[in-house]
């Protein structure tokens, strides 16, 4: 039984004629009918009855009808629905985000993206770099927004952009009425840092401002998210150092001042080998265009 079989058995119950039923698909009528023919010889029963005055559907034919015409239907859809996947017009993408973001480029990008492509169901995980990373590669995730990755092989990583870091301080610091700190002011201070693991590129990029002091900051305590840094430092635990964004969220007790030198943190975008287009999509939503 061919799908073709059973657009031309629909067409004719429609008609009811078979010279009608030939016109509308575009064919001649003798394979029509013999299409017809073949279906009903496949199935062992009438599915209409022919005379030479009219051709009407038998009983096992208009029961035949009912749920060939619910089926195609239902292919139909999968075919359109199919297209629209592929064309990026509906879907689902997972995307995974770390915090620092999800009061800055996060929000503004949802928003355009759910306006311009509201079939799309976005998946939104909340994850640090390094569980971003694993996902990415493992094929969890569709896209990420990670600080600092470095290289990763396996990734396509774009630089979404760029943010001064600031030194984050209780407001009864020592520094806190300064203008700018230097890194060698936080010689030996005790500081609240994310683990490596969860964050290595960001990590790593923060202790190199102080790899050239004597004494550099003593990581006193580990923490994931920035909103527990902030908590953290507001209760006298140390200091921090995070993107310059952090100033959004306000804390109270904290105070932040910009680092001499105005050293950067980078965001980026990742993504697996795969191409997709409404990943691409988003990513044009995270860069503040609007896809066509």
């Amino acid at each position: 039984m061919e799908l073709r079989q059973l657009r031309y058995f629909l067409v004719v119950a429609d008609e009811l004629h078979f010279g009608r039923a030939a016109e509308r698909l575009h064919i001649t009528q003798p394979p029509l009918t013999v299409a017809v023919k073949g279906l009903e010889r496949e199935l062992g029963v009438q599915l209409f009855d022919r005379t030479t005055r009219r051709v009407t559907l038998t009983g096992a034919g208009q029961a035949f009808k009912d749920r060939v015409q619910a089926a195609v239907a239902d292919l139909d859809a999968a075919a359109r629905d199919v297209a629209d996947v592929a064309a990026g017009k509906s879907g689902r993408i997972r995307v995974g985000f770390v915090s620092s973001a999800s009061y800055t480029t996060v929000p503004q990008a949802i928003q355009a993206f759910r306006q311009q492509r509201p079939r799309i169901d976005l998946v939104l995980h909340p994850l640090t770099s390094g569980e971003q990373i694993e996902q990415l590669l493992d094929g969890n995730l569709d896209l990420g927004l990670i600080r600092d990755p470095g290289d990763v092989p396996g990734l396509n990583l774009e630089l979404l952009s760029a943010e001064d870091l600031v030194v984050v301080l209780p407001e009864t610091h020592r520094l806190a009425a300064a203008k700018e700190v230097r890194p060698a002011d936080l010689e030996g201070e005790p500081m609240i840092l994310f683990p490596y693991r969860l964050m290595p590129g960001f990590v790593a990029r923060v202790l190199r401002l102080f790899e050239s002091l004597p004494t550099p900051p003593v990581v006193v305590q580990q923490a994931i998210h920035q909103e527990t840094v902030l908590g953290l430092v507001a209760a006298g635990l140390g200091i921090s150092i995070l993107p310059e964004s952090v100033q959004r969220f306000e804390m109270p007790g904290v105070t932040t001042r910009r680092l001499v030198g105005r050293p950067q943190t980078e965001l980026h975008v990742a993504r697996g080998s795969g191409r997709s287009p409404a990943v691409d999509d988003f990513v044009l939503c995270l860069r503040g265009e609007i896809p066509d």
